[in-house]
Formats: C-alpha cells, structure tokens, sequence
C-alpha cells in the first residue's frame, strides 16, 4: 500500500510538469508551498529564464543572484529532481546507505539538488549541478550521506556536481546584485509609463553622459537629474540600478553600492548600444 501511494504522488508531479522542461517553461519538483514549516523561502522572477524561481533559503537565493549576473549561465533550474526514484535507491543500496524518507510515512522521497544549471562557454554548452549547503552542516554525518547518493547519481550521468557554502557567497556581491536584479527593464516601471522609447533612450544616454562627468555622490546625481528632467522622484535612481544589471556601465561589485557616496562608474562604447534594445 505504501509503495502505491508513493507512486501516485510522483506521478501526479510528473503529470504536473514537475522537474521538467527548461528556461522559462520549468517547474521547479520542489515549491515553497510544498513546504510551510521553513520560514526562509523567496520567490524571484528570473532575467535569464522570464520565470518564477523558488528559493528555501537565502542562500540559495543568494548563489542565484551569481548565476543571473553571470555571462556564462545560460538556465537555471532549481529544486530539480534525481529521477527516477528507483536509480537512488539503487545507489543507497549500492553503497549501503539509507535513502531519505518521509518522517511521518516512512515512504522514499524524491531527492532534489538545489541548481541544475546550463553552462556556455565558446559557443559550447555543458551542464553542472551545484547543492546549496552551510559549512557547519556539513559535519552531519546523514547530511554526508545523503549528498553522497547525490554525488553518485551525477556521476553515472558524466555530470559536474559540487557543494556550494557560504564560503563561496559573497554576501556584498549578492546584495549589491540584490539591489539592482529588480531592474532588467525599466519600460515597465510607473515612473517611466507615459515615456515613449526614444525619449527613454535620450533620458539613459543623458543620465551616463552625467555620471560620467560628475564626481558628486550619486544620490545627488540622481536627484539634480530628476529635477532637470521633469521626471518622478528616483526616476535617476531606477536607471542607474537598470545601467548596472545590464552591464552598461561597470562598477566594482565586490564593493558595497553607497549610493550617498561617489560610485567609480567606466564604460565600452559596445556596451553603450545596449541602450537601443529598451
């Protein structure tokens, strides 16, 4: 009976589209109304993917915030599930380990690993798994042993799979893309509504001719430019976090973004044609 019941609540998930697909059509195995108890859980809307990411913990909301600010990750795929179930029971078998259960009906879960995550680099493309995990969990002795079900499942299937700790987050960077992520596209925002495209444009280049020529701090920038402008109240602001997210101007991200403070900004002529896309 067990065994039955258990088969029914994996395939309803399949049938759901759980695990499956990628880019903006995922459905991550694992959401946050799956599970209630944990407090820390985020929901973001992805840049690369255009999709809703589901995240149990800050951490793993922080590593996402490197994978979307990096060239080189072209998918991200959380909460992805090792399928089929039977091929980790295998492995616990295989090397004497207890496969994850259900505390309270002692029937086998489906493990997860937290990114899936689709890599190009020269015009090729590979895949690599990473597992979100703070160091000092990583003394626990069944933590371990569930990783190494993990590990060997990723193995067999000639994929890179690797722990992540906080020792490899970090926390200003993550902020810093934290502060910016909502900003991809300012088209949308209330402050630029009644802004056609062009004048949009016009309003960005005007806005980098400023920072450029400026060594005031950018809180000051931003608000003489939406005086000037005519334009609502951290109207400024929103473009220089959208000129960041989208490369068009580079800062040190490993340093803490004060806007009340002067922020060293460079920038490519290529990178300047990234304005035309708005």
């Amino acid at each position: 009976m067990a065994k039955r019941k258990r088969s029914i609540n994996i395939d309803k998930m399949i049938k759901e589209g759980r695990g499956q697909g990628s880019g903006s059509e995922y459905k991550p195995w694992i959401k946050i109304q799956d599970v209630p108890s944990l407090g820390r859980v985020t929901r973001l809307k992805g840049i690369k993917t255009k999709r809703q990411h589901e995240f149990l913990s800050d951490m793993e909301r922080n590593y996402f915030y490197f994978l979307e600010f990096s060239d080189s990750v072209a998918d991200i795929r959380e909460q992805f599930p090792l399928l089929p179930l039977e091929d980790t029971i295998l492995i616990a078998e295989e090397l004497g380990l207890e496969h994850p259960k259900n505390p309270t009906t002692g029937e086998f879960i489906v493990i997860t690993t937290d990114f899936f995550i689709n890599i190009k680099n020269n015009n090729e493309f590979y895949e690599v798994a990473r597992t979100i995990k703070a160091k000092d969990e990583l003394m626990n002795r069944r933590i371990l042993e569930k990783f190494e079900i993990e590990r060997m499942y990723w193995k067999k299937r000639n994929i890179d799979w690797g722990i992540v700790t906080e020792n490899e987050i970090d926390k200003i960077i993550a902020n810093n893309i934290s502060f910016v992520h909502a900003y991809n596209d300012i088209t949308h925002l209330d402050c630029f509504n009644e802004i056609n495209k062009i004048d949009l444009q016009d309003l960005v280049y005007e806005f980098i001719k400023r920072i450029l020529d400026s060594n005031r701090g950018m809180r000051t920038i931003c608000s003489q430019f939406d005086n000037d402008m005519s334009l609502e109240k951290g109207s400024g602001l929103s473009i220089f976090k959208y000129l960041i997210i989208n490369k068009i101007i580079n800062i040190d991200i490993t340093e803490k973004i004060d806007i009340n403070n002067i922020v060293p900004v460079s920038v490519k002529e290529e990178s300047i044609k990234k304005v035309g896309v708005i």
